[in-house]
């Protein structure tokens, strides 16, 4: 009896210690983390920056692409016309 009580002590004291150290680790590798992040935050905000840039569109390149489309809806229009002169179908 005595024997199964000591392994059973043993044992959570063993998951006990691991739980501990998971919280250890844990905080270490936030710490670490906070570090790198904090010596590297132009890095950082570059990555982050361009992450931003590639979901968002800014006002020039909604500008550009407007004006691209309204180009080739302009050349489609000609080519079109140029059709209906050889007298074919658009």
């Amino acid at each position: 009896m005595k024997s199964m009580f000591t392994r059973s002590a043993a044992l959570a004291a063993v998951l006990g210690g691991a739980l501990m150290l998971q919280g250890c680790v844990v905080g270490a590798a936030v710490g670490a983390g906070a570090a790198v992040v904090g010596g590297a935050a132009k890095a950082t905000g570059a990555v982050v920056g361009a992450g931003v840039d590639a979901v968002t569109t800014s006002d020039e390149e909604t500008r550009a692409k407007r004006e691209r489309e309204q180009r080739d809806w302009e050349r489609e229009q000609r080519r079109c016309e140029q059709r209906r002169r050889q007298g074919r179908d658009c």
